[in-house]
């Protein structure tokens, strides 16, 4: 029988948070359960899943939150704070839910520690619930990474040339292909600066890239080597197949951050910036996993260049050499596929718990 899930999700500042809910929502229908999408902007599914997935249903977490009953598993994502009438509801089951907070990505040590503990919720009147913690992460003591079967092989038969022809995408002879998606950047305009000395068409995805792109290069979107196409939002899976057709993706957040990866060709990560610098452990964590026993003609130069565009020191003069960095995204990659993705261990998880 499959079970119903209640998954909510808020909409802070970018698609980040969204994008992640909806591809984790649209995993578990896959796998035979039903969800229930809780969130309050869901604007951005228009394009982002504009077919939507058979088995998840949209529900718009309006103020009062609508009077559902809840279903077998409750996710809270990124510590959203579920609505109190909601919890009483959750209280009044039987059985009661299997409450679970999905965490952000990170590759800090306390991921391991903190990965499945439970949290206790006392509730007016006494009746406490359990609360699991759940956290992504790229060891075997974490929850893995968002990977649904098939992912691998489909960017593996990927046609990069009839993708790119179908969107109208012609790289020149000789032209690297690199994309862009970023938050505000102070260190873009060096960015272009790299990328105008070697034949590079840029694929710009809108909101900040595309403003920034073109408040350095004009209308004419060229300097030197540099031509830049601006391409309008893609549906999750179609940007899945932009990040396998470059040479280079610049990305950003948390979902396309992990796509990335999964993609086997170099990245750049632009962490999410927080005002108090806590990033930067963020990123140095990541870079120290990753980078781990790496050819050090890769490694140096990837790990001051990430910190430059993060904004932790200048931007590095070059890039690492393509063909090098690009055997160890693939290295880097295969590894991680070794692990069982998040999806799966999540629904072990809730067995468990049930």
């Amino acid at each position: 029988m499959p079970r119903t899930w209640d998954l909510f999700c808020r909409v802070i500042d970018n698609h980040g948070d969204l994008g992640v809910a909806w591809r984790l929502a649209a995993d578990l229908a896959s796998r035979g359960e039903r969800v229930r999408l809780w969130v309050d902007d869901a604007r951005a599914l228009a394009w982002m899943a504009p077919s939507g997935q058979a088995g998840v249903e949209l529900v718009a977490w309006t103020e009062p939150a609508p009077d559902l009953a809840p279903g077998a598993v409750v996710v809270e994502t990124f510590g959203c704070d579920l609505p109190p009438r909601f919890v009483e509801r959750m209280a009044a089951r039987q059985p009661a839910p299997a409450w679970i907070n999905l965490e952000y990505l990170s590759a800090e040590a306390y991921v391991e520690r903190s990965h499945g503990l439970p949290s206790p919720v006392t509730l007016a009147g006494g009746k406490t619930l359990e609360r699991r913690f759940f956290y992504p992460g790229f060891t075997p003591h974490t929850g893995g990474l968002l990977c649904e079967p098939g992912l691998l092989a489909r960017l593996r038969d990927f046609d990069r040339a009839h993708w790119l022809a179908a969107n109208g995408v012609a790289p020149q002879a000789g032209e690297r292909l690199v994309s862009l998606f970023c938050y505000a950047n102070p260190a873009l305009p060096a960015l272009v600066d790299r990328l105008c000395a070697a034949p590079t068409l840029l694929l710009a995805a809108p909101g900040a890239a595309t403003e920034q792109i073109a408040a350095a290069l004009g209308p004419a979107l060229r300097r030197g080597a540099l031509r830049v196409r601006c391409l309008p939002w893609l549906a999750q899976t179609e940007y899945d197949h932009l990040l396998r057709a470059c040479d280079l993706n610049f990305v950003r957040g948390e979902d396309s951050f992990v796509r990335a990866q999964w993609a086997g060709r170099p990245f750049v990560w632009q962490i999410y910036p927080q005002q108090d610098g806590s990033h930067r452990a963020k990123l140095l964590a990541f870079l120290d996993r990753m980078l781990a026993d790496g050819d050090a003609r890769v490694a140096d130069p990837l790990r001051a260049l990430m910190l430059g565009w993060n904004g932790f020191g200048p931007l590095a003069p070059g890039l690492p050499p393509l063909a090098r960095w690009q055997s160890h995204c693939e290295q880097w990659r295969d590894g991680l596929a070794v692990a069982p993705d998040l999806t799966t261990q999540l629904l072990g998880l809730v067995v468990e718990m049930l």
